[in-house]
C-alpha cells in the first residue's frame, strides 16, 4: 500500500508540475521532519512580532542544527515581500513527510552551517504579515527593521549581534536595516539592489520599463492576495493541480488553520498598484499618488546621513549586465563616507550566470555561486563574530570582460584610464580627430527596434540569463557611426559619456544609445547602452544626490525642458558603466535608436520622430569613452 501511495503521489506531482507549471517561493517548511537542535528548540519556528503600530510582522526563525543550550550567536535577517516562506498542498506535504521536499532553501542552509540563526521577515503587508503597503520600502517598514533587530537582539540564544542580506529588493531591506540606528546592526550586504530604483530601473533617463513593471507588480500583487494559481498562470484544472503543491503564503505556527495569515491578506487589498502609480509618472521625481513623495523619498540614497551615521559595514555586488545598477552603486561609494566593499561581476541579478558578452553563453558563474556563498560567509563571520569586528577595506573589485579577469581599485576610472573623445564622422565613421566640416544624418526611428527579450532589464525577473544576439541585423535600423579598426588591443573602464546635437520634429522623445564591438567577421557584440527621454535634458547646477560622472539632471517636473522642433539641442548623459577589452582588428560602434520595443515605452507614444544628428565644426557630438591602450 505505502509503495502505492508514493506511486500515485509521483505521478500527481509529476502532472502538477507538466501541467499546472508549479510555483514554489519561498522556503518549504514541515517543522514535524526536523530533529529539535540540542537545546531542545525546534530546528524552525515561525512566529508573529507586534510592531510599534500594534502591525505583526511574521518572522520565520531557522536555528543551526547543532545550536546548544547556552550558546549565543549571531542573526541575519532576509526581509522580503516576495513571500518569507510557503506552505505546501496535499501532495507538497505528503512529498515533504518522506524527505522528497528541501526543508530550506540553500543560502539559509550554508549560513546555518557557518553557525547563524537566520531569521526571515514577511515585509508588511506582504506574506503573511498584517498591514499595508503604500509603496515598497515605506517608512513604516523601514521602522520595522529596527525593531526586529532589537527583538532579536533580544533573545537568549543572540549574541547581540545582527546582519542582514539579500538580492533585489530583499538587497534593498539589508541596506535599510544600516539606516534604522538599531545598535544591534553590525553588517549588511546589499546584493544587486537598487540604490535608486526609479532611474536604475522603473524609469532610466526617465523613459519607463514598462517591459520589466507589468509583469512585476502582477507578480507582486498574485503574492500578496497569496494567489499562486495567478501569479503561475492556472486556471481551472491546473489551479487545483497547483495547489496540491504549494497552499500559499505560510502562517505561523499558532496559526495552524491559517486564519490569521487570510486576514492579513485581506488586508493587502489596499496596497498601491505599483504599474499604475509608476506609469503614471512623467517625471521620475514627480510625487506618487499613495505615498504623497516622491519615490526618492524611501529610496537608499536619500538615506545618505543615516547610513554614515551607522557605518555599519557593507559588503555590495552588483553585475555588469543587471539593468542600471552600477552607475548608482558607484555613486554610494564615492558619496556615502562608511566602510563598504563594492564588487563588479560578469553576473546577471543574483549571480548565478556569467554575462560576459564575449564567453559562450552557458560559461559558468565567476566566482562560482558556493564560493560566492563562502565569500558572504566570511565577510559576515569578521563583523558578526571576531572580537575586535575585522576591518573592512574600502577598495572596488571589478572584472574586465573579454578577457581581462578581477582587479581592484579605489578611484573611478582606475587611474591607468584617460578619456578619449571620439567624434561623429561622415559616412558612418567615429574618429579620434574631430572633423572640420560640418554636416548631418538624417534618421526617422524604427519602432520595430529591439534588444531582444534576455536584456540586462530582463534579467530583473527572476535572475534569468543575459543574453544579446548579434546586432548586426537590428543595427541595420539604427543610425550608426563606427570607428576603423583598432592597431592595438584596448580597454574601457569607466562611464562612458554622450554629448548629441540634434533636432527633431517632436519636442520629446526617448533615445538610446549603444556601445559595441564590430569583429572583423562583421559580428556585432553588444556592450553597454545608456537611454534618455529628452525632456529631461536641462543640465542642473545643483549638487547631485549623490556622485554621478556625466551631466546632472535633476529628472525634476520644474525643471523640464522640451524640445523645440526643428531646432538643434544637446543632449549630454552617460551610459552604463562598463569594463571590456577591444581587440585589435575589431571597431567600436555607437548606435543611436529612438525605441526599444522590448522593454521600453515608446515616446511620444504612437509617434516616429525623424531626428537630424549634427557632426563636425563647433557643434559635433561626440563619445567620451574611457580607455587605455595595450
Amino acid at each position: 500500500m505505502r509503495i502505492v501511495m508514493r506511486v500515485l503521489i509521483a505521478l500527481a506531482v509529476l502532472l502538477a508540475l507538466a501541467v499546472a507549471g508549479v510555483v514554489a517561493i519561498g522556503t518549504f517548511v514541515s517543522p514535524a521532519t526536523q530533529a529539535p537542535t540540542p537545546a531542545g528548540m525546534p530546528r524552525n519556528e515561525a512566529v508573529y512580532v507586534t510592531m510599534r503600530d500594534g502591525v505583526r510582522i511574521a518572522v520565520d526563525l531557522w536555528y543551526p542544527s547543532g545550536l546548544a543550550a547556552g550558546e549565543r550567536v549571531p542573526t541575519l535577517f532576509r526581509a522580503t515581500r516576495y513571500v518569507r516562506a510557503t506552505r505546501p498542498g496535499v501532495v507538497g506535504r505528503a512529498l515533504a513527510a518522506l524527505g522528497r521536499l528541501p526543508m530550506d532553501t540553500a543560502d539559509v542552509s550554508a549560513f546555518n552551517d557557518a553557525g547563524y540563526v537566520v531569521a526571515l521577515i514577511d515585509a508588511r503587508g506582504s506574506g503573511a504579515s498584517f498591514g499595508t503597503r503604500p509603496v515598497d520600502w515605506s517608512h513604516d517598514e523601514r521602522r520595522d527593521f529596527g525593531e526586529l533587530a532589537d527583538w532579536v537582539a533580544r533573545r537568549p540564544w543572540s549574541n547581540g549581534r545582527v546582519g542582514a542580506w539579500g538580492v533585489s529588493y530583499d538587497g534593498n531591506t539589508a541596506e535599510l536595516f544600516a539606516t534604522t540606528g538599531s545598535s544591534a546592526v553590525r553588517a549588511v550586504a546589499p546584493l544587486f539592489d537598487d540604490f535608486d530604483p526609479t532611474l536604475n530601473l522603473v524609469m532610466p533617463g526617465g523613459v519607463l520599463t514598462k517591459g520589466f513593471l507589468k509583469p512585476w507588480g502582477d507578480a507582486t500583487s498574485a503574492m500578496d492576495d497569496n494567489d499562486f494559481c495567478r501569479l503561475a498562470g492556472a486556471t481551472g484544472m491546473k489551479c487545483a493541480l497547483q495547489r496540491l503543491m504549494l497552499e500559499g503564503s505560510k502562517p505561523v505556527d499558532a496559526d495552524a488553520g491559517g486564519r490569521m495569515r487570510d486576514s492579513a491578506v485581506a488586508g493587502h487589498e489596499a496596497n498601491y498598484d505599483v504599474f499604475a502609480e509608476v506609469s503614471a509618472l512623467v517625471f521620475p521625481r514627480d510625487t506618487m499618488r499613495t505615498l504623497g513623495e516622491p519615490m526618492s523619498a524611501v529610496s537608499p540614497f536619500a538615506l545618505g546621513e543615516q547610513l554614515e551615521r551607522g557605518a555599519v559595514p557593507m559588503l555590495v555586488r552588483v553585475g555588469w549586465l543587471d539593468a542600471a545598477t552600477v552607475n548608482v552603486a558607484l555613486g554610494r561609494y564615492f558619496s556615502v563616507n562608511m566602510p563598504q566593499r563594492l564588487e563588479i561581476g560578469p553576473w546577471s541579478h543574483g549571480g548565478a550566470n556569467h554575462v560576459d558578452p564575449f564567453l559562450p553563453e552557458l560559461t559558468l558563474t565567476d566566482p562560482p555561486v558556493g564560493e560566492q556563498h563562502r565569500q558572504l560567509v566570511d565577510f559576515f563571520d569578521g563583523q558578526l563574530k571576531a572580537t575586535p569586528a575585522a576591518e573592512v577595506t574600502r577598495e572596488i573589485r571589478y572584472y574586465v570582460m573579454n578577457g581581462g579577469g578581477w582587479r581592484t581599485t579605489s578611484q573611478w576610472p582606475p587611474e591607468a584610464m584617460e578619456t578619449v573623445r571620439w567624434y561623429l564622422a561622415e559616412e558612418g565613421g567615429l574618429s579620434r580627430v574631430a572633423p572640420r566640416k560640418e554636416g548631418e544624418d538624417p534618421y526617422t526611428v524604427d519602432t520595430t527596434h529591439t534588444t531582444g527579450a534576455t536584456t540586462r532589464w530582463h534579467t530583473q525577473l527572476g535572475g534569468r540569463d543575459v543574453v544579446y544576439a548579434d546586432r548586426a541585423a537590428e543595427d541595420r535600423k539604427l543610425l550608426t557611426y563606427t570607428s576603423a579598426p583598432l592597431a592595438t588591443d584596448a580597454e574601457t573602464t569607466g562611464v562612458p559619456v554622450v554629448s548629441l546635437q540634434v533636432a527633431s520634429t517632436h519636442d520629446d522623445g526617448s533615445f538610446h544609445v549603444y556601445l559595441e564591438d564590430v569583429a572583423p567577421d562583421g559580428r556585432v557584440t553588444y556592450v553597454t547602452e545608456g537611454i534618455f527621454r529628452a525632456i529631461n535634458r536641462r543640465v542642473s547646477a545643483e549638487a547631485p544626490p549623490y556622485r554621478v560622472f556625466g551631466p546632472h539632471h535633476s529628472y525634476r517636473r520644474e525643471d523640464a525642458m522640451p524640445l523645440v522642433p526643428g531646432e538643434v539641442a544637446e543632449l549630454a548623459f552617460e551610459l552604463q558603466a562598463t569594463s571590456v577589452r577591444i581587440r585589435a582588428g575589431h571597431r567600436i560602434r555607437l548606435a543611436l535608436a529612438g525605441a526599444d520595443r522590448a522593454m521600453f515605452d515608446p515616446v511620444p507614444a504612437g509617434a516616429t520622430p525623424t531626428w537630424r544628428v549634427r557632426r563636425g565644426g563647433a557643434g559635433s557630438s561626440y563619445l567620451s569613452l574611457p580607455m587605455q591602450a595595450h
